[in-house]
């Protein structure tokens, strides 16, 4: 039972050796929404005694319960058993020492449940440190990607990242922006995508799915509308690079452009008129008559409220940016209405 704001060691060993599987499960005691209670508990991880943690972010994203709001999921690395039972297998390597705080940021007691399981010995000269970070920015900026990670130094992989949206304008289809890869400071990504969801091995918009290496765990939309690319008010998804490593030699930036698409059918000249005046166009511009039963087509810059908690191993510890509940937990209505 950990009182609000109550901070405690979950686990500190010597190494070397490594942290092989974790898994948690929490509940509230009171009356506020869990979403908002899960998203105020941090989990930090500290590694050979050095000052500031290499991962620090909120329990449910971790373990890809985006925004706070569980849902039933299974992948190669996490997984959300019957929505509850957090479980990560991600592997944390550790030479000298490995420290795992928990705090408790909800203004209201939790009760945690959790077991750690770590194998001590020997660590391969070549085999990196996991760091974890958040980041949100409510809502992004048009013509300005949104980052998924930066900042660390290499050699080393991105591994991965658990995201969401909260769909500030829900009748237009969020997610055509690109998922970008800089490498060792280029302007000019190696890696460029085709659109949100095809980064997520899925196509024409976004239903709910789980895979090994991708998945949406979450597609909330509006009552009676279960368009694969309209309605949706709060979008949770992973994407693990296992089979396709991504690897860097100095740094990697990881992006995501913030594009939309709009279609307009024949009958609906005026609605497009008065959109296309509203909006920023993207890319080629707008396509009128050329998608039969259309009156026009086009990709637009858009903002939404985006969050990303990134996996990346670096040769050597650094610190992230700390995680701030007080930014994470704005604006979370849409996910307490989600769920219930």
């Amino acid at each position: 039972m950990l009182r609000p704001g109550e901070r405690v060691t979950l686990a500190a060993f010597d190494g070397p050796g490594r942290i092989t599987h974790v898994w948690m499960t929490i509940e509230r005691i009171g009356d506020v929404p869990l979403p908002v209670a899960l998203r105020a508990q941090r989990l930090e991880v500290t590694y050979d005694g050095r000052a500031e943690p290499s991962f620090s972010a909120p329990v449910p994203d971790v373990f890809g319960a985006v925004h706070g709001v569980t849902a039933p999921y299974a992948s190669a690395l996490t997984a959300a058993n019957e929505g509850r039972g957090f479980t990560g297998r991600v592997p944390m390597p550790f030479r000298r020492s490995v420290l795992v705080d928990y705090e408790n940021g909800a203004v209201v007691p939790v009760i945690l449940y959790y077991q750690l399981d770590v194998l001590l010995g020997p660590v391969p000269d070549d085999t990196g440190y996991l760091h974890v970070a958040f980041r949100r920015e409510n809502p992004t900026m048009e013509r300005r990607d949104f980052t998924v990670a930066d900042g660390l130094t290499g050699p080393g992989r991105f591994l991965g990242w658990t995201g969401g949206v909260r769909v500030l304008d829900p009748a237009r289809w969020w997610g055509e922006g690109e998922v970008k890869v800089y490498f060792d400071g280029e302007d000019t990504p190696t890696i460029c995508g085709t659109g949100t969801e095809d980064h997520l091995d899925s196509a024409w918009g976004l239903g709910v799915f789980s895979a090994p290496e991708s998945g949406a765990p979450l597609v909330a939309g509006r009552a009676g509308d279960s368009h694969r690319a309209s309605g949706h008010r709060l979008v949770s998804f992973y994407r693990w690079h296992l089979s396709d490593p991504v690897v860097f030699e100095r740094s990697a930036r990881v992006t995501v452009q913030q594009i939309g698409a709009a279609m307009f059918p024949l009958g609906d000249e005026e609605a497009y008129r008065s959109f296309r005046e509203e909006v920023r166009v993207a890319g080629a511009g707008w396509l009128e008559g050329v998608v039969p039963g259309t009156a026009a087509f086009g990709i637009y810059e858009r903002s939404d409220d985006w969050c990303a908690t990134s996996f990346v191993y670096c040769a050597e510890p650094q610190p992230v940016p700390r995680y701030e509940a007080s930014a994470a937990l704005a604006d979370l209505d849409v996910a307490v209405d989600v769920a219930g």
